[in-house]
């Protein structure tokens, strides 16, 4: 009698990774401390980007309407008073997102505070 039995085994790291990296979609996440810190960092630009992008479409909107209004329908002085405080509204773009930004900056700086302070004595400690 002949015994032919053999043991097959194969290893592809790629494979295992990409195995890996699906089987953590599914599992629960749990957001780290510095995760936390990034998100809250991100979060304090959030609104006044937002309000930002709003108020310089707004600008660029009404500044290319006086631009219409003095080249292709002859008002003249309507279209430049027009195009001018469309400037202005698209120059002040920038100041309303440093505005809102460093109030929501201010709003969540005890937070981002208390968790850099737990993260640097978390990193100290394990040291």
């Amino acid at each position: 009698m002949e015994n032919n039995e053999k043991f097959e085994y194969t290893y592809s790291a790629v494979q295992q990774e990409e195995i890996e990296n699906i089987r953590k979609k599914y599992l629960p996440q749990e957001e780290t401390k510095i995760e936390k810190l990034r998100r809250l960092d991100k979060s304090a630009a959030k609104p006044g980007t937002i309000i930002s992008i709003i108020v310089g479409i707004t600008g660029t909107l009404t500044m290319g309407l006086g631009m219409s209004m003095s080249l292709e329908w002859g008002q003249f002085v309507w279209g430049i008073i027009l195009g001018i405080s469309g400037i202005a509204i698209l120059a002040s773009a920038y100041p309303v997102f440093n505005k809102i930004t460093q109030k929501r900056r201010e709003k969540i700086a005890p937070e981002i505070l208390r968790l850099s302070e737990e993260i640097s004595k978390d990193n100290f400690s394990e040291k």
